[in-house]
C-alpha cells in the first residue's frame, strides 16, 4: 500500500509542476508579426467571434449574451447591431430583429450583410414589396456577386407580384449564411 501511495503523490506533484510558468517563445519568433487575416487579442476572446461560433452552432441565447458584451466593449456599429438582429430573427424575435437591422443599415448604408438580413425579416413578416427592395439594395451594394443574393431577390419579387406562388417544394424558407468577419448572407433554404 506504501507504493500506491507514493505513486499517487508523485503524479500529483508531477501534476503541479506542470501548472508552473509557460516556456517563453523561441527568441526567433518574437517580434513576429502575426499573418494578416489573424486577429491577435490581449486581454481575452473577441465576444463577436464567440457569437458568431455560437450561432453556427445554434446557440443563440449564448450568441445573443456574447454579442451583446462586443456592443458593450465595441458599442453599437453596423457590425454588432447586424449581429445582434441576426440572432433575433434566429429566436424569431422579428420586431426586435428588425429594429436592430434597421439600425445597423442606418450606422453604415453600405454593410451587405444588414441589408440581407433585414430583407429576411420583412419576408418572414410578409412584407415582400418592402423586401424586394431590400434585396434589390443588397444586390447592388453586393455587385451582383451573390448568387444567394440574386436567388432570394427573385423569390421576393415572385411573392409580391403573386402572393400564393410557391415553388414545387412548398417548404421554402430562408436562411443567413455566415462569410467570416461577423458578415452573414442571405440564403433561401428549400
Amino acid at each position: 500500500m506504501k507504493w500506491g501511495n507514493l505513486g499517487l503523490t508523485i503524479l500529483m506533484l508531477g501534476s503541479l509542476a506542470a501548472c508552473g510558468t509557460p516556456a517563453r517563445l523561441d527568441p526567433l519568433n518574437e517580434g513576429v508579426a502575426p499573418p494578416e487575416d489573424i486577429t491577435v487579442l490581449r486581454d481575452g476572446v473577441d465576444p463577436m467571434i464567440v457569437g458568431h461560433r455560437l450561432m453556427e452552432s445554434g446557440e443563440y441565447e449564448l450568441a445573443l449574451r456574447a454579442y451583446l458584451r462586443a456592443a458593450g466593449e465595441q458599442g453599437m456599429n453596423a457590425e454588432t447591431l447586424s449581429s445582434l438582429g441576426s440572432v433575433n430573427l434566429r429566436l424569431g424575435r422579428l420586431g426586435q430583429a428588425e429594429d436592430l437591422l434597421r439600425q445597423a443599415t442606418d450606422a453604415d448604408p453600405e454593410f451587405v450583410p444588414a441589408w440581407n438580413n433585414l430583407g429576411v425579416v420583412l419576408m418572414e413578416q410578409g412584407q415582400y414589396g418592402e423586401a424586394r427592395q431590400v434585396f434589390r439594395q443588397a444586390y447592388a451594394l453586393d455587385s451582383g456577386e451573390s448568387d444567394s443574393i440574386r436567388e432570394n431577390l427573385r423569390l421576393a419579387i415572385a411573392r409580391m407580384e403573386n402572393p400564393g406562388y410557391s415553388s414545387p417544394n412548398t417548404n421554402e424558407s430562408f436562411d443567413l449564411e455566415r462569410l467570416g468577419g461577423g458578415r452573414y448572407l442571405l440564403l433561401y433554404a428549400p
